[in-house]
């Protein structure tokens, strides 16, 4: 098993009272409500925190893309990632943007030539993710739900393409079309970097992913351990059904994860902080997360089982632990959940959020080691 430390940058300074009189907290959360001096010191902060995650001996770092919204400050995920190649220069991690919208972009060959470039700046170490972003990313770009995978599926082809092709090649699709394609500078890792799939819970992405001519691993994320079982054995029926069988590096789970010393400082530790992830930061009203066309109804009917519970006015440290929609405990606790999910579904990507909501620097880099030190040595073998 390997383990990425994964983050999503929050604006963690933002006075929820006030948040709280708006609908939501993407889109249309007034952007006078962030302050560039503290913003700039949670950029110096978030970055050393993930360096400091590499240096403990985490497999990877890992960042991601939303726009218009406190829940996350990476607009660019590229630029993180550009200086995290920087700052882990001769360290053997692994640099993952697990998170590029390709839908929203007009030119996804901007996509290739960065994450080529990227791949060229950590000599072979980066791995790509890509998503249709969730609902409010429609709303924040102008683009048409309607054609999101429409639009994915052909940005996919075209990065692909450009990444494996020699050019120069004309490409034309429904969406996008190109009389060159010749992407300078190529990548490093051949064919391509690894594509990794975030997914939470659409029968689509599945069937998708799981085709014999991609098998890309696909991450659930932020969902209840049920749901992550169900999910990874939807893969693997999936992958039976296209006559192979699956290997659980294509399997991933990311969940909020804190360690301390015990299950009772764990606790005491990162309750009012996952409660303000879920509560404040996860603020979406449906129209939002959910435009017309956006997704079908069998994979909104699958993303809203993964996210049952969440959808109350307010959900408790209890109830989310419950459900495990967290991991919180001593090394132990950890270890036996970690390791409980693996015994179902034999999933070999591990991939904490060792931040969430408004936990404080000192925290998690406290968690982030003791996990490093505690609990990843015990499950490497798995």
């Amino acid at each position: 098993m390997k383990f990425f430390a994964f983050h999503l940058m929050p604006y963690r300074h933002l006075d929820f009272e006030v948040a709280d009189t708006y609908r939501s907290y993407w889109v249309v959360l007034p952007n006078k409500h962030y302050d560039p001096k503290q913003g700039a010191r949670l950029y110096q902060e978030y970055i050393d925190q993930l360096v400091f995650a590499a240096k403990v001996g985490f497999d990877g770092i890992c960042v991601n893309e939303h726009h218009q919204t406190a829940y996350g400050l990476m607009p660019a995920p590229n630029l993180i990632a550009a200086t995290l190649i920087d700052r882990t220069r001769g360290m053997d991690v692994k640099i993952a943007v697990i998170g590029r919208a390709l839908p929203i972009v007009s030119n996804p060959l901007t996509i290739a030539e960065e994450f080529a470039m990227l791949d060229n700046l950590s000599e072979g170490r980066l791995i790509c993710g890509f998503v249709r972003g969730i609902g409010c990313e429609y709303h924040a770009s102008g683009v048409n739900p309607i054609y999101s995978h429409e639009r994915f599926h052909e940005a996919h082809d075209l990065i692909t393409r450009a990444w494996t092709e020699e050019g120069p090649f004309a490409f034309e699709g429904e969406h996008y079309s190109f009389n060159y394609v010749n992407n300078w500078p190529r990548c490093v890792q051949a064919p391509h970097p690894p594509i990794w799939i975030p997914s939470q819970g659409s029968g689509e992405t599945i069937e998708w992913a799981a085709a014999p001519e991609r098998k890309y691993p696909v991450i659930m994320a932020f969902s209840p351990t049920e749901s992550v079982i169900r999910f990874h054995e939807a893969y693997r029926k999936q992958a039976e059904s296209f006559g192979y069988q699956i290997s659980g590096d294509q399997l991933g789970w990311s969940s909020p994860t804190y360690v301390a010393e015990t299950d009772e400082i764990a606790e005491r530790e990162a309750a009012q902080h996952l409660e303000a992830l879920f509560n404040h930061f996860f603020h979406i009203t449906p129209e939002l997360m959910f435009p017309p066309g956006y997704t079908s109804i069998r994979s909104l009917q699958a993303m809203l089982a993964a996210r049952k519970g969440l959808a109350a006015e307010r959900v408790t440290f209890q109830s989310l632990l419950q459900r495990g929609n967290c991991i919180v405990g001593g090394p132990a606790t950890v270890r036996d959940r970690i390791a409980a999910v693996h015994a179902k579904t034999g999933f070999r990507i591990m991939v904490p959020m060792t931040q969430f909501g408004t936990l404080p620097d000192e925290l998690v880099k406290k968690s982030t080691q003791i996990f490093a030190e505690e609990v990843a040595p015990h499950l490497r073998s798995l």
